[in-house]
């Protein structure tokens, strides 16, 4: 993300909440990048398979073809 120094100004706990999620934030001043927030401990965050069960449910028609989009791919372009 970059944001000039106005904005790291008037933001700058949000940019930290941002960096302390590993996200990288760059400074400009006058379009030049002068300087970069990164996290100190770059610690991955781990992800566990199913953590989101129940949070979302999959369509009965996910695996049916979707016409609109079939016409895109099959319909003849114009001349």
């Amino acid at each position: 993300m970059e944001v000039n120094v106005h904005e790291a100004r008037a933001h700058f706990s949000r940019l930290l909440k941002r960096v302390a999620l590993a996200e990288e934030v760059v400074i400009n001043k006058a379009g030049t990048a002068v300087a970069k927030l990164v996290p100190i401990n770059r610690k991955k965050r781990k992800f566990r398979l199913g953590s989101a069960r129940g949070e979302f449910v999959v369509p009965e028609d996910f695996n049916e073809p979707d016409p609109e989009l079939e016409d895109l791919f099959y319909k003849p372009l114009p001349e």
